[in-house]
């Protein structure tokens, strides 16, 4: 799917399918059974929450897939609880977005009291189902538009409404049971959803290390003063007796409004809240999508559902089945009430997603790299555990069941229709491996191919390697053994190791199947302490090496391969998740449709190096005494001022890579290799290049 959401996107639609339904809909349903303390309850809420919030953000940016929770726990604890937590939290969510269908129908029934608030909610849906084919990104810019006035509407209503009323004391708010206070957080809770359903929908953001956790974060501290500061001008305007009348006023910010502005304020917030309603059913139909297509594409669902449109980039199938289900809810069942039990079933999900944390890194896959890691590891991982599991139990028997049943469904699921259809495990039988049992590598296998994907992060050097990595030009019929020989002679004279034992190292790999190789390039690489940076071999072999390597990534029936390129990679062992990001973005490259011609054609050692790098982030200068550059000539690296964040990582001087250090004097005839950022690379052109 393409990956079109940035950051705005990402906290857009957490924050607009968090606050529409914890702001506009649950207060005075919150105020009916905590009374002043729901400022309070929604902040105990937002702590619970937090383990499990940062768990989510470290799982997505490390498997950055469509299907959020359910893809987590499925790549952790295996198939049958990746099936079971997928169903659930697919129907939690079609639960909470019909109950916010339900409270936009009685928003719109303040304007036309006479229509039904079911057909308005059952038409919204049909709306919004139809907007979510069209793909995430008209998708996202709806929500950010959504979203914006939004926010607008929300700072006006609470920033004047504080002057307007006396807020309660302290005393107020730690005057209800504490019973009372923890089970009115738990249901609470579900007005947190809308932050981690952005992990849904993954698989479709741009620079995912980045803008998940920072959009997550940042759409959280949104909420937070949203809730508390805005709770408290609603009870202190109208009293906890108006707010959670007959069960709770499912109209909340619009009693509120006209109290404090009349009725034009009446009619300003009923549109804002209006708005937020379709901010947050718009993001849930778009997240809740995700789930049906992700498990089907695992075989835990029919096939049709994981079909996603060319033209759209959208899982319509799956949208159009979400949809059905969401409509069969308003029009069978109370989703105000099954909302609430929802709420114990998301609990258990952040409880697990913390869990899946834990397995993750004792799995000690190298290839489980995420961009951000959840703190203070493992204790924040087993309070959120802990605690989530407590507030379940206050929450009641009956919400207990609920999600009792949600699991026996998924479980039955998997026993009776896919348990046959898959062959995968979770990283927890890596686990088991470590003591003594039986483990996978189809998990690690998986998330190279998503590392591949990711590419690399902004503070991988991967184009300084290449620009000092030693070249190897072959025009004639060589062995690999050969090859890995001149390699090693290379590597010798920069790694703590001789040049035999390099030599021997990458030959055992190679034999062992340790070395991929695919489309004609091989990339033997291996990991060794004590050095400080990745140093890289590239080597062209125009009449092709025959390597023979029992690789799982050669056909089986083809245990000979024929490579043009090899790519001899050495890096600190110290760092794993680099190291492997390296790897990935070589193996990216030599997928592209025109490296092989590139490669092929390239004249010298300078533009096979060039076939690798980004090129925007690199310029070559000779210094020629005929040229602007000749002022450099007889100059030390230290006294030449670069622009911040450029650098000179090699220069190459006859036949020879120097690693230039600030005493290195150039010479006439030397080349310099310049890394930077594309403007200031523009202007040391400009600087050193006549026209």
């Amino acid at each position: 799917m393409k990956k079109e959401l940035g950051l705005f996107d990402v906290w857009a639609l957490a924050a607009g399918a968090t606050l529409s339904g914890g702001f506009f809909l649950l207060p005075g349903i919150a105020a009916a059974s905590a009374g002043h303390s729901v400022p309070l309850a929604y902040l105990i809420a937002a702590l619970f929450l937090l383990p499990g919030l940062l768990a989510k953000a470290e799982l997505a940016t490390a498997m950055p897939r469509s299907g959020g929770v359910y893809f987590f726990l499925d790549r952790s604890m295996g198939p049958l609880w990746g099936t079971m937590t997928g169903f659930g939290t697919w129907i939690s969510l079609v639960l909470k977005t019909a109950f916010a269908l339900v409270g936009v129908g009685a928003y719109i029934g303040i304007f036309f009291p006479d229509l039904p608030i079911e057909p308005v909610a059952a038409g919204l849906a049909l709306v919004f189902g139809v907007l979510n084919m069209f793909g995430a990104k008209k998708t996202g810019t709806a929500q950010a538009l959504v979203v914006i006035g939004l926010m607008l509407l929300i700072a006006w209503f609470t920033g004047f409404g504080l002057f307007k009323v006396e807020l309660g004391s302290l005393s107020d708010m730690l005057a209800t049971e504490s019973g009372s206070l923890f089970s009115t957080a738990g249901l609470l809770i579900v007005s947190y959803m809308g932050l981690t359903k952005v992990a849904s929908v993954a698989g479709e953001v741009k620079n995912p290390d980045r803008n998940l956790p920072l959009g997550m974060l940042l759409a959280f501290l949104t909420a937070i003063v949203c809730y508390v500061v805005g709770t408290e001008v609603m009870i202190a305007a109208v009293g906890v007796e108006v707010l959670g009348a007959n069960g709770g006023d499912l109209t909340p910010v619009a009693t509120v409004a006209d109290a404090l502005f009349g009725n034009a304020g009446k009619i300003v917030m009923t549109i804002a809240s209006v708005l937020a309603g379709f901010a947050l059913i718009n993001a849930g139909i778009m997240s809740a999508s995700r789930y049906p297509m992700a498990m089907s594409r695992d075989n835990l669902l029919p096939e049709p559902l994981g079909r996603v449109s060319p033209k759209t980039s959208s899982p319509i199938i799956s949208v159009i089945f979400t949809v059905a289900v969401m409509l069969l809810f308003l029009t069978v069942f109370n989703p105000v009430k099954l909302a609430k039990l929802a709420s114990a079933f998301q609990l258990l999900m952040f409880a697990m997603s913390t869990m899946a944390v834990i397995v993750m890194r004792e799995a000690r896959l190298a290839s489980y790299d995420p961009g951000f890691k959840s703190p203070f590891y493992p204790w924040l991982q087993i309070i959120g555990i802990v605690a989530s599991f407590w507030l379940i139990f206050q929450m009641g028997y009956l919400s207990i069941g609920f999600t009792l049943g949600l699991l026996w469904f998924g479980a039955l699921w998997y026993k009776y229709y896919a348990s046959d259809r898959v062959q995968r495990s979770g990283a927890i039988f890596n686990i088991f491996e470590r003591l003594g049992r039986s483990s996978t590598d189809g998990l690690d296998r998986e998330l190279r191919g998503i590392l591949k994907e990711k590419g690399l992060r902004t503070d991988d050097p991967f184009d300084e390697i290449v620009a000092r990595s030693f070249v190897i030009d072959i025009a004639y019929s060589t062995s690999f053994e050969d090859i890995v020989e001149g390699a090693a002679a290379l590597l010798a004279g920069r790694i703590p190791m001789t040049a035999h034992n390099i030599s021997r190292k990458f030959l055992e790999g190679t034999r062992l199947g340790a070395t991929p190789v695919t489309k004609g390039v091989a990339l033997p690489h291996m990991s060794i302490e004590g050095l400080s940076n990745a140093e890289l071999v590239i080597v062209r072999a125009k009449e092709g090496i025959t390597l023979q390597a029992p690789d799982l990534e050669l056909s089986p029936e083809k245990p000979d391969s024929t490579v043009e390129a090899i790519f001899f990679l050495i890096s600190p062992k110290e760092n794993p998740g680099q190291h492997l990001r390296i790897l990935a973005q070589i193996a990216r490259l030599v997928d592209g449709d025109t490296f092989n011609e590139e490669w092929q054609s390239a004249a010298d050692e300078l533009q096979l190096k060039e076939v690798l790098l980004m090129q925007e982030n690199f310029l070559f200068i000779t210094l020629r005494c005929d040229s602007k550059a000749a002022v450099l000539i007889g100059k030390s690296l230290k006294e030449i001022d670069l622009p911040p964040g450029n650098l000179i990582p090699v220069v190459r001087r006859g036949h020879k890579n120097i690693i230039p250090q600030g005493e290195t004097v150039l010479e006439e005839g030397d080349r310099l290799t310049i890394l930077g950022e594309p403007e200031s690379l523009k202007d040391i052109r400009s600087q050193y290049f006549a026209g």
